[in-house]
C-alpha cells in the first residue's frame, strides 16, 4: 500500500475512536477522498477510450486484475449500496438522474461475480464519461452523509431487516463470489463501514488502477519515439510511468491536459507545419508557445533541449540526457538546466 496514504488512512481511524477528535477524523477523511478521487480524474480526463476496457494483468491474482472501467464501477456502486440502503436507508444515486441507462450498464450489482473476459465485455459496454459523473455523485453524497454522523452513530450495527433489505435489492449477486458482501457488511457497525467502503477500499482499487495504467503507457511507449515533440525526453520525465508521450494516444503531458482540446499547443503547431518536432521549427529560439511559454518555470530547459537536437540529433540527445540523469540527482530537467536556455545548451553540450 502507498505509504503516504496508509499513513493518512491509520490517523484517520485513530482519530475516528475518539469523540473528541471524531469531526476532525470526518474532516480529514473527506479531504483524503478529494485527494484519491483526483487519481480517478487524472486518468478518466487522461487515457483514450480503450484504455478502460484493457486487461493487461489478465489471471494475476489482486485487485489489478481488472480494467479500469470495472475499478471505478466496482468502487463506487459498493459506497453507493452501503452508503444509501445500509446507513441512510434511501434512493441509491444510481437510480437517481438516470444515471443507469446514461452509463450504459447491463447490471446493478458491485460485479464482485464477474471474471476475466466478463469484465472485459462489461468495460467496453460502460460510456466511462457518464460512469465518472456517476462516481463523482456518490463521492459527493457520502461525504455529505459523513458530515451529518455523530460520534453516538458510529456504534450503530444493522439488523436482519437490513440484511433482507439488500439481498430483495439485487444489488449484489447471488453468485459465491458476491454475496458474500452482504453478511461482511452486516457484520460491521457504522466505523467500520467508514474504515473499509469509504477509505481502505478505495485505496487498494486506485493503487491497482495506478499499475493498470503504468502498465498501459508501457505497452504504449513500446516502439514509440520517445523524444517528445517538444524536445523533452519521455525515457527521462518525472512523469514517465503516468503518461505515453505525446507521440501516442496515452498523452498525459500537462501541456495537453490544461490545452484545448487536450493538445499541447507545441503538438499542434508541429503538426500544422508537417514537421517532426520544435527543433525542425526556425521560429524555435523566439517562440512562446506551450512548453516555451515564458512563464513556464521549463522554458528554458526545453528550448536547449530542442536546439541541441538540432545540432546534434535524437540518438546523441537520449544518451546526454542518460549522462546528466545519472550524474545529478533530480526529478525535473529544469532543476539542473537552470532558465537560461544558453546556459542550459552549453551545460548539456559538456556531458
Amino acid at each position: 500500500m502507498n505509504k503516504d496514504w496508509s499513513e493518512k488512512n491509520k490517523e484517520i481511524h485513530v482519530l475516528l475512536s475518539k469523540e473528541a477528535t471524531f469531526r476532525t477524523a470526518i474532516q480529514k477523511l473527506i479531504e483524503f477522498r478529494e485527494e484519491l478521487f483526483q487519481q480517478i480524474t487524472w486518468i478518466v480526463e487522461g487515457y483514450p477510450k480503450k484504455a478502460f476496457y484493457q486487461l493487461p494483468f489478465a489471471g494475476a491474482k489482486g485487485y489489478h486484475n481488472k480494467t479500469l472501467a470495472y475499478s471505478i464501477w466496482h468502487i463506487f456502486r459498493i459506497e453507493d449500496i452501503v452508503a444509501h440502503e445500509m446507513i441512510a436507508g434511501d434512493e441509491q444515486i444510481l437510480f437517481r438522474d438516470d444515471h443507469l441507462n446514461t452509463i450504459a450498464s447491463p447490471i446493478i450489482t458491485s460485479g464482485n461475480e464477474l471474471e476475466g473476459e466478463e469484465i472485459v465485455e462489461f468495460s467496453k459496454k460502460l460510456n466511462v464519461q457518464r460512469l465518472y459523473l456517476y462516481a463523482k455523485a456518490v463521492k459527493e453524497s457520502t461525504d455529505q452523509l459523513l458530515l451529518q454522523l455523530q460520534y453516538k452513530d458510529i456504534k450503530r450495527k444493522f439488523t436482519e431487516e437490513t440484511r433482507q433489505k439488500l439481498i430483495e435489492s439485487k444489488c449484489i449477486s447471488e453468485d459465491e463470489n458476491a454475496f458474500w458482501l452482504i453478511d461482511y457488511w452486516c457484520g460491521k457497525d457504522i466505523k467500520g463501514l467508514i474504515q473499509m467502503p469509504f477509505s481502505r477500499h478505495w485505496i487498494m482499487h486506485i493503487e491497482a488502477m495506478q499499475r493498470i495504467k503504468n502498465r498501459l503507457c508501457k505497452i504504449a511507449r513500446k516502439g514509440a519515439d520517445p523524444t517528445a515533440i517538444c524536445g523533452l525526453s519521455c525515457d527521462h520525465c518525472f512523469l514517465g510511468e503516468w503518461c505515453g508521450g505525446c507521440r501516442t494516444e496515452y498523452n498525459v503531458c500537462s501541456f495537453a491536459t490544461c490545452s484545448e482540446g487536450r493538445i499541447c499547443p507545441n503538438v499542434k503547431c508541429c503538426n500544422e507545419k508537417n514537421i517532426d518536432g520544435c527543433y525542425e521549427c526556425g521560429e524555435l529560439e523566439n517562440c512562446e508557445k506551450g512548453f516555451f511559454v515564458p512563464s513556464n518555470d521549463g522554458a528554458g530547459a526545453a528550448r536547449a533541449q530542442s536546439l541541441f537536437i538540432r545540432k546534434h540529433g535524437k540518438k546523441e540527445f537520449l544518451k546526454v540526457q542518460t549522462r546528466v540523469h545519472d550524474r545529478y540527482d533530480f526529478q525535473k530537467v529544469q532543476e539542473i538546466l537552470g532558465q537560461d536556455y544558453k546556459e542550459a545548451l552549453n551545460i548539456l553540450e559538456k556531458n
